[in-house]
Formats: C-alpha cells, structure tokens, sequence
C-alpha cells in the first residue's frame, strides 16, 4: 500500500501569480494486474508519485483485450483508487501500449528552414518530424510515436536538437512506432467508457527503459527483459536509442499455472504462494507451508518442492530469450548488460537465472518511489518520466467532488474542510 507522508492538494486559482503543478496520470493495462499512477511535477520539475490504483485485469489475455465490460471495470476501478487517494479528479491517461501490437521502422523526413535569418526554430522542429512521418503503413495500422534518433544540419550529422543553430536543410532520421488500429480503438473505448481521455499511448518497454535504464547503460548499449504476467518484451538500445524488440507469449501467469497444476490448488491460491514463498532457485534455508488442495485436503509443502516447480519455467523463459537475441544477431551480452523489470522480477534468484543462461551483468530495477518501489510499477512510472522528459501535456489538477482518501489522510482532509467552513 502507498505510504503517504505529506500529499499537496493545488487547485487552478488557490497560488496567486505562481504556476500550477501539472499532474501526470499512467495506465498500464496488463494481462494480470491494471495500474493508475499519479505523478506530481514540482516546480523544479521533479516528480512526486502522489497517487497508485491496481485491481485484477479480467477482460485481457496475454495483452490483448477480449472483453470490453471487464476491462472497463478493471479500469474504473483502478482509478477510483486513485482518486480516493489523492481527491483529484483524473480527466486523462497516457496509456501503454504492448510490444505485442507494435512495429517499428525507420524514416527519414527533409524541410527547409523557414526563419530569414535561417534560424532553426520550434516550428522547423516540428515541421521536420511531421515530414518524417509521411511513410506508407498498412491501412491497418497507425503511428502512435515518432522518435528522432539523428538530426542532420546541411549535411552535418549526429546532431541531437538542432534548435537554435543555424542552417538552410534540416533532415531528421527517425523512429516510427505503428500499433494495430482496432487495438487503438478497443482500448480508447475502454478508457472512455471509463470517463476519460486518452493523452496519449507510448510502447510500455519504451516507458520502462526511460526509468530501468542509466543514460550510460543505453549509449553502450543494453537490453531491458520486463517480465509481465501474459507475455515477457524485450526492448534493445544502443547508442541511446531503441533498436529491436522482442515478444514472447510467456510470463509470470505460466508460473502460476505451473503451480495450480502442480500442487492442486486455484490459481488464485497458486499466485499467493508465488508471491508469498516462490524462488527461482534453492536456498539454504528449507521451510514448510500449508494448502488447502482442490479436494480439500490439506498438505504440507516445501519451498524445495516449490522451487522444483518454478525453477524449470523461469529457465525457459531465459532460453526462449537467448533464442530469440541469436536470431537477431546478439551473440553477446551488450556491455551495458541486462536489465530485469515486471513483476516476475521480484522473484528472488531470477537475477542469477538469468545470468547463467545468458551471461554477462544482470540487475533488478524497481522504481525508487515511495509507495511503487516494486518491478511490477516499471511501466507505470516510466511512462511518467518518459511524459516529463519529452514534454508531452499532462492535465491540471481540479477538485474532486467525489469522497476523499481513505485513513487519516481522508480524516485530516474533512477535518481542515470543517476548520474553514
């Protein structure tokens, strides 16, 4: 649960002369799990995570939606979470979008420099990168992110912002990220349906490696392996820009699975005790824990017989990504390492795992907020981070009429609204 020191409540009009602080709402609609995260931007523009949401994502099946009203409530849910948390209103979202439904190519665009004094401005900018996107894509689909990887200033190269140098031909080579149209649409009616509005929807592992990724691990060059409940994306950056992807149809939820099937319980009950005593490897320590099996019979089980269950399929999982990373031509480890994030990614010894089946360093990020320090709250954060850093809109704050917080917060909220009435 999100521990909340001290929440700053700013509406429109209450701080004369001073500028409001933009809120920045994520959605992350898993397989298993559906989060709302809400950020904060201070006026330093840091951000402050000052509201979560989750609830069980009924309506998807290995990312993909497969009933409307289920997601909607997942939705619904989620939000009202968050709101209750912060007493804010969230008119919209940016939402994430699964590897799965997304293709990558790359374009170039070509304007002229329009100012007189041949200025490269804002607008020259922005112009060079709706160039870029004039490309042939399938009726079928639509871009959903143009990412400039390159400009190039009358034939000058390796120029990351061009804004304020002077030239006749600006080029840009960039990055065009194109999603499946009825997908867009489905989840668009979802969140509507939900009473909000899509911002915008950025790649789910583009979001994570914006937070799970140092800008020196990027330029050398790593891969990110978020791990998630229906599916496991693979995102690959050298030279500070993604360059590959990889999906594959497996998760935390085949895991589950295994040990539904293995000790005969629910799958609700299989995920409790993942979480509660799951290890991807042996550990010294050997205890016991009790079930309830389908029959009712109660059983005593062993972490070691437990491991025994997770430990094969965790190292499918990291085989399937070898195989996959020597398809495309990564015969070794990049130097910036691996990266592990999702919430498979709390399990403890997966790290190990993974760097004997692919060698080279591995680490475990989570997120360094309070309240979200989890693996599984990757996506969620980082499509924040990635919001604030390429300055897309977030939305201001309004009052919400609707019942406040939960806890003290709530009770010290409607204790001041009595103070001042």
């Amino acid at each position: 649960m999100l521990n909340l020191i001290y929440v700053n409540f700013i509406y429109p009009g209450e701080v004369n002369g001073l500028p409001q602080k933009r809120i920045i709402t994520s959605l992350d609609i898993g397989t298993s799990t559906t989060k709302v995260i809400v950020g904060e931007l201070d006026r330093d523009g840091n951000v402050n995570i000052i509201g979560i949401g989750q609830s069980k994502s009924l309506g998807l099946r290995k990312g993909t939606i497969v009933d409307l009203d289920s997601t909607v409530r997942s939705i619904v849910e989620a939000v009202q979470q968050a709101e209750r948390m912060i007493g804010i209103e969230i008119p919209s979202v940016f939402v994430g979008i699964p590897a799965a439904h997304v293709q990558m190519l790359k374009n170039r665009g070509v304007v002229a420099v329009s100012g007189e004094d041949k200025e490269i401005t804002e607008y020259d900018y922005e112009r060079v990168l709706q160039a870029a996107k004039v490309v042939a894509i399938p009726p079928e689909r639509e871009i959903i992110q143009t990412i400039p990887l390159n400009f190039i200033v009358d034939g000058y190269d390796g120029i990351k912002d061009p804004v304020g140098m002077i030239g006749v031909r600006l080029e840009v080579e960039a990055l065009i990220l194109t999603a499946t149209s009825t997908v867009l649409r489905n989840i668009k009616k979802c969140v509507e349906r939900a009473g909000l509005t899509v911002e915008n929807f950025i790649l789910n592992t583009l979001a994570a490696g914006e937070v799970a990724l140092s800008a020196d691990e990027k330029e050398l060059g790593a891969i990110l392996v978020d791990i998630g409940g229906g599916t496991t994306e693979l995102a690959i950056f050298q030279n500070s820009n993604l360059v590959d992807k990889i999906v594959l149809p497996i998760g935390g939820d085949h895991i589950t699975s295994d040990i539904s099937k293995g000790l005969r319980i629910p799958l609700v009950e299989g995920e409790k005790i993942k979480l509660r005593y799951g290890s991807a490897l042996y550990r010294d320590e050997e205890r016991s824990f009790e079930i309830t099996t389908v029959g009712k019979e109660k059983v005593s089980v062993s972490t070691q017989k437990l491991t025994d269950i997770i430990e094969p399929r965790v190292q499918e999982i990291f085989y399937l990504i070898k195989k996959e990373l020597l398809k495309l031509g990564y015969n070794e480890v990049l130097p910036g390492g691996i990266v592990l994030t999702g919430g498979v990614a709390a399990l403890p010894g997966i790290a190990e795992v993974a760097q004997a089946q692919l060698g080279g360093n591995v680490r475990i990020y989570q997120p360094q907020f309070i309240g979200v320090a989890d693996p599984s709250f990757s996506t969620g954060t980082g499509i924040i981070e990635y919001v604030k850093n390429n300055d897309l809109q977030g939305s201001v704050p309004v009052k919400s009429n609707k019942v406040i917080g939960f806890g003290l917060l709530a009770k010290l909220k409607e204790l001041f609204n009595d103070f001042f009435r």
